[in-house]
């Protein structure tokens, strides 16, 4: 079913559209009737779903029908996030689905001074997407009010629970009106994610969980090298060099990593970015943008910051260092393959780093394909002087095989 038969309103469809939302993913399918309903959900499906769009379309929708006008009587809604980024990101999608509607936004988080901060929040809001640290602040100035509140939107609740976040969430549901929805959204369930569920949504909530055996999106494609340590950067510059076009993100293990890559590039006549915890919150956001207003085409990362990263048009996800704990993979390779959109993830791997891929392989449901590369081969790579052939056909050869499966008559 299309979005332009769902009861939502007009002007919440105009906007669907316009933003290229044509037809439900199959989580917003399955949670936006339950969440219009006004029932609890506690969803569980992987990174690049379409998550946010399952929980702000029918929230916009809510609130714009029940408005009056676009002055605002309190807060309706929290979405709590772990990140600064990620508040950003989630603040640019409810901005697209609800413009010219009568709903207010705003995206709260630290690393910013407040003045501007209490002033946006004293001319009155409808929904405030928020990291726990900038908004607990807030509440206790009395400058944010929870008394209105009737839905909680609890994001990415296992990197909630990661950072320690368990307490601030037991906290703010005490704050909030006895009758309140409860929005439970996680892109992994394990026996603690589970437990704080559960003492957060009724008893009677929705249930909804894509794909449990694959905790990755189908549409992203997996690929391995290995690779010495000390010839990574070797096969990144030719792989981007046989890719001018594309657009990558590349994840390192530390910040110091991240900013030694982007010089390498930079002595090869690569244009890159780097993005971690170094720096602050407004330098990020700027190199985001400019990220996503394609002024570059290499984004350089950390896992820190890999939850942030919303760019639909990312096409490859290079992990030029494995992380440090399998988990991140899935959020990592996440940045690709995004919505209805096909993507590939590619690992350089060293001999110090199989350990690493054998806990990732637990992760995904069918072995990682390897891209053999021979000696002579490897040795051409190193002196640039030949491109990753074996990769380059390897690609060819599964999106022909793609494009095969679309053409396949029914029944055959």
């Amino acid at each position: 079913m299309k979005f332009d038969k769902y009861n939502i309103s007009d002007l919440v469809k105009q906007n669907l559209k316009e933003n290229g939302f044509v037809r439900p993913t199959d989580i917003q399918f399955k949670s936006i009737p339950s969440i219009m309903s006004n029932e609890d959900v506690l969803a569980i499906a992987q990174t690049g779903t379409g998550k946010t769009a399952a929980f702000a379309i029918p929230l916009i929708d809510r609130i714009h029908r029940t408005k009056t006008s676009s002055r605002s009587a309190g807060i309706r809604t929290i979405i709590m996030v772990p990140t600064r980024e990620l508040a950003a990101q989630i603040g640019k999608v409810f901005d697209q689905l609800s413009k010219h509607s009568k709903v207010s936004i705003y995206a709260l988080f630290g690393g910013v001074e407040q003045d501007a901060q209490i002033s946006r929040l004293e001319n009155g809001i409808d929904i405030l997407i928020a990291t726990p640290g900038r908004m607990f602040d807030l509440i206790k100035q009395e400058v944010i009010n929870v008394k209105r509140v009737e839905t909680l939107v609890i994001d990415e609740a296992d990197q909630m629970l990661k950072y320690g976040f368990e307490k601030d969430i037991d906290y703010i549901k005490m704050m909030l009106p006895k009758k309140h929805q409860t929005l439970f959204f996680s892109a992994t369930i394990d026996d603690e994610i589970k437990k704080l569920a559960y003492s957060q949504v009724k008893s009677s909530a929705i249930r909804i969980q894509l794909s449990p055996e694959d905790p990755v999106s189908k549409n992203v494609t997996h690929f391995k090298m290995f690779v010495e340590m000390d010839d990574k950067r070797f096969f990144l510059e030719r792989f981007i060099k046989d890719h001018p076009k594309d657009k990558l993100v590349v994840f390192v293990r530390t910040r110091v990593r991240a900013d030694r890559v982007v010089k390498a590039m930079e002595r090869v006549g690569i244009s890159s970015e780097a993005i971690h915890g170094d720096k602050d919150q407004i330098e990020r956001m700027k190199i985001l943008n400019r990220f996503r207003e394609n002024e570059f085409k290499i984004l350089i990362a950390t896992d820190v910051t890999a939850r942030g990263i919303d760019i639909p048009d990312v096409t490859y996800v290079i992990n030029y260092d494995l992380p440090e704990k399998a988990e991140n993979y899935v959020h990592r390779v996440g940045r690709t393959g995004r919505g209805f959109n096909k993507g590939e993830a590619i690992s350089f791997v060293s001999k110090e780093e199989k350990e690493l891929l054998n806990e990732i392989q637990k992760l995904l449901p069918k072995p990682i394909d390897e891209i053999r590369l021979s000696k002579d081969e490897y040795e051409l790579v190193k002196e640039q002087v030949a491109p990753l052939s074996s990769l380059t056909s390897l690609l060819k050869e599964y999106e022909w095989m793609e494009s095969r499966k679309k053409k396949k008559p029914k029944g055959k």
